[in-house]
Parts: C-alpha cells; structure tokens; sequence
C-alpha cells in the first residue's frame, strides 16, 4: 500500500528547478591565443642617496671588474675612474635595492608608473609611489 508523505507539506514527487534565465552557460573559448595587440609600458625609478661615499666606491671598483662592460657605458676605464654618481649607478644596474642598503645606498622613493592600450582606446596610466618610513631605513 502507497502511503502518502506526511512529513513534507507537498507530497508530490520533488522536481529539478528549471535553470535560472540569468544563468548562461560557460562560453567555449577559442583554443589559439588572441591577439588583443595590447602594448605596455613599466617604467621603474628607485630614487637613493648616498650614506656611505667610502663604500659605494668600493663596492662599484670591485663590480667594474666582474661588470667591465657596463663599467665602461658609465665611464669606468683603467685609466678613469668612476665618479660617485657613476659608481651609484653602477651598482643600481647590478644589484637589487635591498642589496644597496649594505653597500652604502638608501632608498627614499620607489616609483612604479605602468600604462597600457590597445588599438581601440586611450592609453590607461597608472602610477604607484612609495616612500619608506624614514624609522625603516
């Protein structure tokens, strides 16, 4: 004997839900990549001073000699030697900003400015700035 369903307030047999009309189903994309033929910029400035003159002049004749010849775009040569400024330079070339702190550098600014544009629209720009702390350093 079939008895009926008491407990539920319904007692039909429970339906699936018809799928939501707002609900589309996953668009197949094309195997092959697009070519969207967007073009990006990243432009990356550390601004640094300089702690310790002794040091960075040190640091930068010993990475003139493994680095000759980005020594020589900054005007090192065995006859001239480099400037401060080229010597900071130098080792900002070759080393990370972190990594300039022990060789007499510190960082004041780091500035990241990125645009990016297709062919359709105006370039978007987008410009990140940091400053550390001056408790940090």
């Amino acid at each position: 004997m079939n008895r009926p369903n008491l407990t539920h307030p319904d007692p039909r047999p429970s339906v699936a839900p018809a799928p939501s009309p707002g609900l589309a189903p996953p668009r197949q994309l094309p195997r092959r990549p697009l070519d969207l033929r967007v073009r990006t910029r990243r432009i990356q400035v550390e601004e640094l001073v300089v702690d310790d003159p002794g040091k960075v002049l040190d640091h930068a004749q010993r990475a003139a000699v493994t680095a000759p010849d980005t020594a020589a775009v900054l005007g090192h040569s065995p006859t001239t030697p480099l400037t401060l400024p080229a010597a900071a330079a130098l080792l900002c070339a070759l080393h990370e900003p972190g990594e300039l702190a022990a060789m007499g550098l510190r960082l004041t600014r780091h500035t990241t400015h990125v645009t990016a544009s297709d062919q359709q629209t105006e370039p978007v720009s987008l410009e990140l700035s940091y400053a550390p702390d001056p408790e940090e350093a």
